[in-house]
């Protein structure tokens, strides 16, 4: 199993990466402000154009060290990922199943299923921590229809649709949890590319650095994270990382961003306006949520299938595993992550 807090966030737009023997060297201004031994790492993840030196790429490869290049903004660029180490016959089943529309959907339903689940049960926690809310609790009612209708869906476009309802329906309640800070983080609905507001772009922040764990998890099991099940193909997009993701935006991803804005341990001021309107995290705000991000992952829960304890930081990889063992059918059928 891999160990925690083992993944480097290089937060500095202006850092450039290289290699120094056996070192990754992070400077900033042609000045060293950063080294570490390669061997105390398993990923990457920079913020910036600068990029990283031929030499550290090597140095990552060599090692099956990921780099993970993002723009200041935590928009993906690219990931570098030395050779694949898998079962061939582990991803040739992948895409078997992948080709054909029929065998998809049963993962798929059973993803989205367990997306709106966790969607219902962060309003669930947090009727139970504040309070009943007629608004909320009628959300809560419609999430548990549409997850019955999803393990019903008929076709991936009619899943697709049913997702896309949900989630309007979560999002149209998310302000309501929102209980401080109220000026700096109103939120009338959910927008990207770019984020027009400060909620927006901590849960783009939050789901960015998720995928970038799941496909990492992904490899790690022997997966393509590239071919997925419920998002569709296309060039340089991690689909089936994608579709890890949905398991747990709701459970780790909106609930850190709201405790981060409850808690009041990000401002109005971590966030700058760039082109289009759009809203980005700053340098202090991105180092604010990646402390959060690591911190959460060190708590440690039952997991609902296995009925072990394990780290936060590990269930894209329990998950990731559960799909390998079903994939080569070790298991009967995929356990989904639910959370409680």
């Amino acid at each position: 199993m891999r160990k925690l807090l083992n993944t480097l966030y290089v937060t500095t737009p202006k850092s450039y990466l290289s290699r120094d023997g056996q070192n990754l060297v992070v400077s900033v201004d042609k000045e060293e402000r950063f080294r570490i031994p390669i061997l105390n790492l398993e990923g990457v993840v920079t913020f910036g154009y600068l990029g990283a030196s031929p030499g550290l790429m090597k140095l990552c490869v060599d090692n099956g060290v990921s780099l993970t290049f993002l723009s200041p903004a935590g928009r993906f660029i690219g990931r570098l990922q030395g050779q694949t180490k898998g079962n061939v016959f582990l991803r040739m089943e992948q895409y078997r199943i992948a080709a054909i529309p029929e065998e998809s959907l049963h993962l798929a339903r059973l993803i989205i299923a367990a997306k709106i689940q966790n969607q219902r049960n962060v309003l669930r926690r947090f009727i139970r921590d504040n309070g009943e809310s007629g608004v909320i609790d009628a959300i809560c009612k419609t999430l548990e229809y549409s997850k019955i209708r999803a393990l019903k869906s008929k076709n991936l476009e009619i899943l697709r649709g049913i997702e896309g309802e949900s989630a309007t329906a979560y999002f149209s309640v998310f302000d309501s949890m929102i209980l401080h800070q109220k000026k700096d983080f109103s939120f009338a609905g959910r927008n990207r590319r770019p984020p027009k507001d400060a909620v927006n772009a901590l849960l783009s922040f939050a789901y960015t650095l998720m995928t970038n764990e799941c496909a990492a998890a992904l490899e790690t099991v022997g997966l393509d994270p590239y071919v997925g099940f419920l998002h569709r193909l296309r060039p340089g997009r991690t689909s089936l990382a994608l579709d890890l993701v949905e398991e747990f935006r709701a459970y780790l991803c909106d609930r850190l961003v709201l405790s981060l804005i409850n808690r009041r341990q990000i401002s109005g001021c971590d966030f700058v306006i760039q082109g289009d309107d759009g809203v980005v995290l700053n340098e202090n705000g991105r180092k604010t949520m990646i402390t959060a991000w690591q911190s959460r992952k060190k708590e440690i829960i039952e997991h609902p299938y296995l009925h072990e304890k394990v780290e936060i930081g590990l269930l894209p990889y329990v998950q990731a595993m559960l799909l390998a063992r079903y994939l080569r059918k070790d298991l009967d059928d995929y356990p989904i992550f639910i959370s409680r």
